[in-house]
C-alpha cells in the first residue's frame, strides 16, 4: 500500500511530482547523450523516453496552475518556463549527430 503522499496519487495535483519528473528526465537525457565527455556527445533513440517523461512533468506542473493570479501562480509559471527549457535541451541533444 502506498503512503498518503500526493506525489504517489496520480489523480491529484502534485507540483513536486512535476518537478521530479522534469529534473529526472533532464538528468537522464544528459546522461544518455554522453554528457560528462563533451567530445563524445551524441544523440540516442532512448532519449525519446526522457522527452516523454519531461513532457509528462510539464503537464503535471501545468495542472497546478490556479485561476487567480498569486505568487504561487507566478512560481508555477516560472517552473513551466524551466520545463520548456528542459524539453528544448533534450530535443537539441536528441538531434546531435
Amino acid at each position: 500500500m502506498l503512503p498518503h503522499f500526493a506525489i504517489f496519487r496520480l489523480r491529484e495535483k502534485s507540483l513536486a511530482r512535476g518537478v521530479f519528473l522534469s529534473l529526472g528526465a533532464f538528468a537522464a537525457g544528459l546522461r544518455l547523450a554522453g554528457f560528462p565527455y563533451i567530445q563524445s556527445l551524441h544523440g540516442s533513440h532512448w532519449q525519446i523516453l526522457s522527452l516523454l517523461a519531461a513532457a509528462w512533468g510539464m503537464g503535471e506542473t501545468a495542472r497546478c496552475l490556479q485561476r487567480n493570479w498569486s505568487f504561487y501562480h507566478a512560481s508555477v509559471l516560472i517552473l513551466l518556463y524551466a520545463d520548456l527549457m528542459i524539453l528544448v535541451t533534450i530535443v537539441v541533444l536528441l538531434i546531435l549527430p
